[in-house]
């Protein structure tokens, strides 16, 4: 018995933070999106969708477009480190690519939208290079930018993953491939990356979910329309003080990231199966 009553007193503590941050906003949200004039009904979900499909669609195509270059650059990254031949560049990379780990997302967007803006230090490189004339010079701060920004951010928290999974793979599989002439490429891709696919789709669908829920690198980056649903959140209290929309919006981004997460526990099922 006081060995069940400890075990339940450390459990309570961390049971209480989730339900009094995750679940009872959670559910508030829930029943403030079907809230309509001091009743229920579809209302908010209607302006949601006549006002902002656009950005809806817009924000699921950044975040899997963002999800799918994260995922290539990872495997590049994974991969060197654990097939590169040059000691120096695979000692260099492992130090340089972590970095944006320690970046928080706000600094992640004033840095892209000072660094890729029309006079930022991007178009200025080119220009002294002579690779491109001033007036060619195009400003990147709109969907483009958020894509970069997502990129770099969350490259390194996948890659990571990848690197530590690919690992632990036994070599002797890669050198017997070696042996037998197989490039660094088709190793990769045929003998590692099967290997570590499970590690590859948790890191992805982690990211998708991060991606979805950050506000300061599209706000700071893309000022024109479409944009993502945290901006549309945020706009829709500040401005309108509107809370019936915004947890419509929420439940939709709720509904995007929850489809992509049933992928996650299916794979965490499988695994302790």
């Amino acid at each position: 018995m006081p060995t069940r009553f400890l075990a339940l007193a450390l459990v309570v503590p961390a049971l209480a933070v989730i339900v009094l941050l995750f679940i009872v906003p959670l559910a508030a949200s829930v029943v403030g999106a079907f809230e309509v004039g001091g009743g229920y009904g579809l209302g908010n979900f209607t302006k949601t969708f006549e006002f902002y499909a656009p950005d809806i669609a817009f924000t699921v195509l950044i975040v899997a477009l963002s999800t799918g270059l994260i995922g290539i650059f990872a495997v590049a990254i994974g991969g060197y480190l654990t097939l590169g031949e040059n000691p120096r560049t695979v000692a260099a990379l492992r130090w340089l690519y972590r970095w944006p780990l320690f970046i928080p997302f706000i600094v992640v967007g004033q840095i892209f939208r000072t660094f890729i803006a029309k006079n930022g230090p991007v178009n200025n490189l080119l220009v002294n290079a002579g690779l491109i004339a001033p007036f060619d010079a195009v400003s990147l701060l709109d969907w483009r930018g958020i894509v970069l920004a997502f990129v770099w951010k969350q490259t390194p928290f996948v890659a990571l993953l990848l690197a530590g999974a690919m690992a632990s793979i036994d070599r002797g599989t890669i050198e017997a491939a070696r042996n037998l002439g197989a490039s660094r490429l088709r190793i990769l891709m045929e003998i590692v990356v099967p290997q570590v696919a499970t590690t590859l789709l948790v890191g992805l669908i982690l990211s998708f979910v991060t991606m979805m829920s950050v506000l300061s690198v599209p706000l700071m980056i893309n000022a024109q329309s479409p944009t993502m649903l945290t901006v549309d959140i945020a706009f829709r209290i500040n401005a309108y003080g509107d809370y019936g929309v915004a947890n419509a919006l929420g439940l939709v981004s709720l509904l995007i990231t929850a489809s992509v997460a049933v992928i996650y526990l299916r794979v965490s099922m499988r695994e302790r199966t």
